[in-house]
Order: C-alpha cells, then structure tokens, then sequence
C-alpha cells in the first residue's frame, strides 16, 4: 500500500517511521528545498510524547539536543528588579518526562530515522488531489502525477492538503487572542541555559540560547484589541506590526527592533490560531499534527499533540491492514479528548502567558515565587494543575499497537 505524506517537520516523518515499520510504502513530499537546520525555535516534548521517541530509539539523541534551559528571569515592564523562575521545577510540575529542543533539531533527528526507509522529495507541493474508488491521483507544483492508495496532510497549520480537500482556512480557525513572533540573532547576551526578558499588560519579550546554540531567539508575545490585517507570507508588513506593538517597551526591546530585527536570518509571525475541525478525514485522505488539531502555537503543546496523533493513526492503519475506512474513524476517537483538551488549554494558558491587567502581572510574579519555593506536589494542587490543567500531556495514555504486529512485514504494497 503507498501512502504519501505532505510535510516533513515533526508530524510527517513520525507518520512515516511508523508507517515503515508495518510495512507500507511511503512518500514525504516536503515544499522546502531540504531538511530544515536553522534550530528553529524551541518545542516541548512531554511524557507521551517522550515515551513514543523512545520506543522508536530516538531519546537518547533528543536528550543530547535538549536546549538546556533552566531558568527563566524577566522585569515587568516598570518594575527595578528581576523575577526568576528555575524551570526545571516548573517542568517537574507539569511532567513526569520533558525535553526541551529546538524544532528544527526535532526534525532533523526524525529525518535521519526515516530517510533510508522512506522516500522524501523536498523542492515540491501537491498541486491536485483527485480520489476514485481505487486510490488518489496527486498532481505536484514541479515532479510528475502519481497515484497513491491514501493521502495525510501533515503540512502544519497553513495546510495545503487540507485547503484542497476541506476548503479555505478561514471555515476552521479561531483566533485566541494572541499573536507570536520569533527571530534568530547574534547571541549577544550570552544566554545558554536562561531566558531573560520583559513583561508588561499584554505584551512579552524573551531572548534565550541554548546548548548547542550558536545564536539566540528572541521571542515576542502579544494580545492586541482586535486581529491585526495582514497577510501570513507578508514578512516586510509583520515586522511592521511588531515594531507598532512594542513601541516603548524598555529592556533590550529598542535593539531587537532595530538592527536586530533588520537583519534577523530567520523571522517567524503569526497568530496563535486555534483549528476546529469536527472531523480531520474524508475519503482516502485524513490530516495529523498541526494541519489537523492545532490547539494553538506555542499555548497548547501542539509538538506532543502531532507526535501522539501521527503514531497513533499509523499504529489504527495497521491494526486495519490498511482500511482507512475503518482506520480513520479509530483514529479520531482515539485522539479526539486529547485534542479537544489541549484546545480548551491552550485558550487559557494564552491568557495566563500574557497578562491582561497589572493584577494579572502580579499574579504571574507571585506563582512563579510559589512555584520556586514549595514542593512539587503542592505546587501542583495550588496552581490547578490535575487532569484537566497543565498536566493533561501526561493524563494520555497510548496504544500498544506493536502487540500482534511484525514490525516491518505487516502490510505491504
């Protein structure tokens, strides 16, 4: 059975080691011209998620690329003095299993697992999908037509797979209030294991390094009244906007908005964008990761969420044998109070990251105190962390889809 993949980032090359393993036949198409290895910006991985790296052999290789952030410290806007928070207290708070990695890093450790057993074709874009009963007749940007039995868009949150099966975007997103922006530069800090920046009423700036990190990222977070106009490939109109949003925010805020920003090599804007989507399936193609269930960037664990849902809609496609009619529906149940968990999540950790008042602010300083300086355990019960709070990666529980299945001679093309 060939199955293709649209997008190479964290979601798809998960999809294709698993797929690999049970025996179908995979194609990653992939539009950028090659693996990503700018180091992106840093991603979370939680206990599920760890725990599925794992069974594919990879932990040892994401725990030596953990960015190695241990504290974060930042001023509020106007204040004179510094709060700190030791992170990894925080982490233990919210998992019983974390790392911290850059994206890109993630990427390239899965591309290596799979691109010996796995076809990748980087440089192109589906151009067409066209389903008969028998398999999907795929179009691409530059290489030739080709025929596969099934088709999964693992594309992230602009999705053209699902632009071309589902419709335009706007018919699945919710804004949440929220805007992100991220952008490489010199490390002039001298950061390596802290974040450092600023925090005032609906707007946050951050600048951390990392381990194995020649340069820096610097981060921005903000909540404007209303949704901003622009367009997401609009690079020149989004800096504009931010350098609008921050205008006379102290702290090194001036330089990252000037030099810094003009010659960023790498710059990331968007919206923190909620898909809502009933269903991610229809007929012979389905999504996964962000291109499916974004819960929101960087609010709602979406990097644990893509590894979760793509193992589990390869390991449903196997214990199928390949019947997406049957596969595709366990998949979405089998996921789906995890997705709609993490959206529920991700709306109030969009408030919390960002403070909507000066009350909310001294809100954030004094859990931060807390979480310093009293045990684990009550840190957990005081900030509501349980079952459906910050602790929700760890509440899932997995599959063993290995039980009964050959790896690597189970359905064949």
């Amino acid at each position: 059975m060939r199955i293709l993949i649209s997008g190479a980032s964290v979601a798809g090359p998960v999809l294709a080691y698993w797929l690999t393993r049970y025996g179908f036949a995979v194609t990653v198409v992939e539009r950028a011209p090659s693996p990503r290895k700018a180091g992106g910006h840093a991603v979370d991985l939680f206990r599920p998620a760890m725990d599925i790296v794992d069974r594919m052999g990879l932990a040892g290789a994401v725990q030596a690329r953990k960015t190695g952030t241990e504290w974060l410290s930042f001023l509020a806007e106007n204040g004179d003095r510094p709060h700190t928070l030791d992170v990894g207290r925080l982490m233990r708070v919210v998992s019983d299993r974390h790392a911290e990695i850059m994206r890109d890093d993630l990427g390239e450790i899965l591309y290596e697992a799979t691109r010996h057993d796995v076809e990748y074709v980087f440089d192109d874009s589906i151009a067409s999908l066209t389903e008969d009963a028998d398999g999907v007749e795929v179009t691409f940007e530059r290489g030739p037509a080709r025929r596969f039995d099934l088709v999964i868009g693992a594309d992230g949150l602009h999705s053209n797979v699902r632009r071309l099966v589902f419709g335009p975007e706007s018919r699945y997103t919710a804004w949440i209030g929220a805007y992100l922006a991220v952008m490489s530069i010199p490390n002039y800090l001298g950061l390596r294991d802290r974040i450092s920046g600023i925090t005032g009423v609906n707007r946050m700036v951050g600048v951390y390094g990392g381990a194995h990190l020649d340069d820096a990222r610097a981060v921005f977070l903000f909540r404007p009244p209303a949704e901003l106009d622009y367009h997401h490939r609009d690079v020149a109109r989004q800096k504009e906007l931010l350098r609008e949003q921050f205008a006379g925010m102290g702290w090194e805020v001036p330089r990252l908005l000037g030099e810094e920003l003009d010659r960023a090599t790498a710059f990331y804007f968007d919206s923190i964008t909620q898909l809502r989507m009933d269903t991610w399936s229809r007929g012979r193609v389905s999504l996964a990761g962000d291109a499916g269930y974004c819960p929101g960037p960087a609010v709602g664990g979406s990097t644990s969420l893509a590894v979760v849902g793509a193992y589990v809609l390869a390991g449903e496609l196997a214990e199928s044998g390949g019947d997406h009619t049957r596969a595709f529906p366990a998949y979405e149940r089998e996921i789906g109070d995890y997705v709609r968990r993490s959206r529920s999540f991700a709306v109030g950790a969009a408030k919390r990251l960002i403070p909507t008042s000066p009350g909310a602010l001294r809100t954030l300083t004094w859990g931060m105190w807390l979480i310093n300086h009293i045990p684990t355990s009550a840190a957990r019960t005081l900030t509501d962390m349980g079952a459906r709070g910050l602790r929700l990666h760890d509440e899932v529980r997995t599959k063993d889809y290995s039980r009964g299945l050959t790896p690597r001679t189970g359905v064949t093309g």
